[in-house]
């Protein structure tokens, strides 16, 4: 990878700008105040978000803290999971065609979880032309209105999260253990729990469909999700190892850039994309066995893509869901809208890092048959 500073001027793509101004201190202080120069104006831009973001998040508080406290979430959400670059945005997406059976939250929601029910409708109008209409990762369809992974709106609520070590990769190893929480202060989950809890409950305040939830760090989290959510479904999804690899150094340089507020280790990259899987697979491993009979299936990303509705036939059958010949149609017609997508294209690995992807990886790849 470049040790260029790529992308070094947006503040573009950076969650943090739906964090409050008390948060964003708490965060800071957390991080010894230690931002690079080089992206003083990324700290700038988020404190400016952080101000009108406090105001509403106290009117939203106000307005509808109550109410949200007395959601009874009804319907078993639906949890997707798998490895980041893994297929779960695309199969979010098909899920989501059942809008009759599922809500999900949308890319405004969880990067405002504190003030969408009062900011949402009114913001998504006057800045829709902010979202680009691709991620920077891939070419995937974007907009404030998509399938988003939820990740972010409990990290903006609770401050625990992976992904603050992108941010701030100083503190890398300290947020890392968040991926799973094994071995992690009871408050730090208890306050994710918390958040997350929240922020699903103001998603099903006016609306009573289950939620349908992707993020991949929840593939490491089963048992967590279990403690909140007892009767939970969930469809994990993977695919062939090396590929995985690739997109997420891909991923890196491409998406990532957008969220440093420090100089990153570019040498460390390679060594942080191996050391998640692992822990991802050691903590969904451990935990596939607390899932009830009945409440989990798992897919190949391969399958899903040479058969996209006879596998999503199969997820409503293994988890005794109604309703798929209802939603065929707006599936089939969602489908007809990506011919002419074209993915993401990489060289072949070089014979070092097939080795040590073989290696590391080898769990996965004799689990889910894929040849090394």
């Amino acid at each position: 990878m470049s040790a260029k500073l790529k992308h070094r001027w947006s503040v573009g793509h950076n969650y943090l700008t739906g964090i409050t101004f008390g948060k964003w201190m708490t965060l800071l202080a957390q991080n010894g105040f230690r931002v690079s120069p080089a992206y003083l104006h990324r700290a700038a831009f988020i404190t400016a978000a952080s101000l009108p973001n406090s105001a509403f998040a106290a009117i939203e508080k106000l307005r509808h803290g109550r109410a949200v406290d007395r959601v009874q979430i009804a319907q078993p959400p639906l949890f997707i999971l798998g490895h980041w670059r893994s297929g779960t945005t695309h199969l979010h997406d098909l899920l989501a065609c059942d809008r009759a059976q599922f809500q999900f939250a949308n890319t405004y929601r969880v990067v405002n979880p504190l003030t969408f029910l009062t900011t949402e409708n009114l913001m998504t109008r006057l800045f829709s032309w902010l979202v680009p209409p691709k991620r920077p990762m891939d070419n995937m369809a974007l907009s404030f209105a998509s399938p988003q992974e939820d990740e972010f709106a409990p990290l903006l609520m609770s401050l625990c999260s992976l992904y603050l070590g992108i941010s701030f990769p100083a503190r890398q190893d300290h947020y890392e253990r968040q991926l799973s929480f094994r071995g992690v202060d009871p408050a730090e989950v208890a306050a994710w729990k918390d958040a997350f809890l929240t922020f699903c409950k103001k998603l099903s305040l006016n609306d009573g469909r289950a939620l349908l939830l992707k993020s991949p760090p929840h593939t490491a989290r089963i048992r967590t999700i279990l403690e909140i959510f007892p009767d939970a479904r969930f469809v994990h999804i993977h695919r062939d190892p090396y590929r995985v690899f690739q997109s997420q150094r891909h991923f890196f340089d491409t998406a990532g850039w957008y969220t440093y507020l420090q100089r990153p280790d570019l040498d460390a990259i390679d060594e942080g994309i191996l050391t998640r899987h692992e822990t991802m697979y050691d903590a969904y491993f451990e935990d596939l066995p607390l899932i009830p009979e009945g409440r989990f299936c798992e897919l190949r990303f391969d399958a899903l893509e040479a058969d996209p509705v006879g596998q999503i036939r199969t997820v409503y059958h293994r988890l005794g869901l109604d309703g798929f010949d209802r939603m065929r149609p707006d599936l089939e017609a969602y489908l007809a809208g990506l011919r002419g997508y074209e993915k993401n294209s990489f060289v072949e690995l070089d014979a070092s890092s097939r080795a040590l992807v073989a290696s590391r990886w080898r769990r996965s790849f004799e689990t889910w048959g894929y040849p090394t």
